[in-house]
């Protein structure tokens, strides 16, 4: 500020001198990664991306996007990632993580989801970043009795989720807001079930959109989840950067969709019939056997395990409240989601 008189007047001159920014996101490559990048972009941010060598869905990133190859476990290739000209303000978005459904435990997921979240977290830490936002899991927060709406917590203990995803995104939830007794200024979201266009990978929800469209499915599941568009997840996160409290989370769900209503929500906009018959938990567990032969042929991610099963009979009913008075988020009805989800796939070739 430079301070001038005039006129027996003190008149306060305040330089807008605009800080250079940078984004800065890992698992850029991935659904909601993706989603993230392309957004910043359009919103004229400057992006640089953490890509693993040889990832060939790097090539559908923005030719916008500064792509940096490296792995969340090397933190050499994190220290080029981080390195950023002086006077930059630095905001961290960690996308990059493992998904899986099984309850076996996996030495990768834990390398990635655990020892990799800290790996950023310590070089966040190493180079002073403005701002570092974690993209957690609502599986990461103790599940209630239901009809209990599940809210934020503030300690994360992996001993009181369930599955090996489910413990490595507490474990991990867990040391990032400790960094923020470190210094660092930490923000965590936790989305619910993502779906939505841009999953190059087709991942769950997408998969079941295309069996939708195959008529490969002979019948539903009894139960649902919280469905969220990764376009609002997206939103959310990005406001995180800006609004999201110093080692505070934000739960960034939608509401409940049975598996019923999302075949019936299918139908409606691509005339398709599908499923009416809702299968009970126990006959869906009594054909797993079957269905994991079935994927196991098909090379896919098998759409039902003991895991999802367990996750489609569970509490999901979560508060959204504190993300939508403080970050400004907000969600489009399911249609929407849906037939743009159709609409992707069909621009994609995925389905024909």
């Amino acid at each position: 500020m430079k301070i001038y008189p005039y006129n027996g007047l003190i008149i306060a001159h305040i330089y807008n001198m605009k800080k250079e920014e940078i984004f800065l996101v890992t698992g850029a490559a991935g659904h909601l990664g993706y989603t993230i990048v392309s957004q910043l972009v359009s919103d004229g941010k400057k992006v640089r991306a953490l890509v693993l060598p040889g990832d060939k869905l790097s090539a559908c990133l923005p030719a916008e996007v500064e792509i940096c190859y490296g792995d969340v476990l090397d933190p050499d290739s994190l220290d080029r990632f981080f390195s950023i000209q002086k006077d930059t303000a630095v905001f961290v978005i960690h996308c990059a993580g493992i998904v899986t459904t099984s309850l076996k435990y996996q030495p990768m997921v834990y390398k990635v989801n655990v020892k990799g979240t800290q790996n950023m977290v310590d070089a966040a830490l190493k180079h002073h970043v403005t701002k570092f936002v974690y993209v957690s899991s609502v599986h990461a927060i103790p599940e209630l009795p239901k009809g209990q709406v599940i809210k934020e917590v503030d300690r994360f203990d992996k001993n009181l989720v369930y599955g090996i995803y489910s413990q490595t995104k507490a474990e991990a939830t867990q040391y990032v807001l400790d960094a923020a007794q470190a210094g660092l200024d930490v923000t965590v979201v936790h989305p619910s079930g993502i779906c939505g266009p841009n999953s190059h990978t087709l991942n769950y929800a997408t998969q079941l959109v295309v069996e939708c469209w195959q008529g490969s499915l002979p019948m539903g599941v009894e139960g649902g989840y919280d469905f969220v568009d990764v376009r609002d997840v997206s939103q959310g996160i990005i406001a995180s950067c800006r609004k999201g409290g110093k080692g505070q989370c934000y739960i960034l769900a939608n509401r409940f969709i049975s598996i019923k209503e999302f075949f019936r929500t299918f139908q409606n906009i691509t005339g398709k019939k599908q499923p009416h018959v809702m299968a009970p938990m126990w006959v869906a567990k009594a054909a797993l056997p079957f269905c994991s032969l079935y994927y196991k042929i098909k090379k896919q991610l098998p759409l039902f395990s003991s895991y999802s099963l367990y996750t489609l009979r569970s509490n999901a009913l979560f508060s959204t409240d504190k993300a939508r008075l403080e970050l400004g988020y907000a969600t489009r009805p399911f249609q929407d989601t849906m037939s743009d989800t159709v609409t992707w796939l069909k621009n994609q070739k995925s389905i024909t």
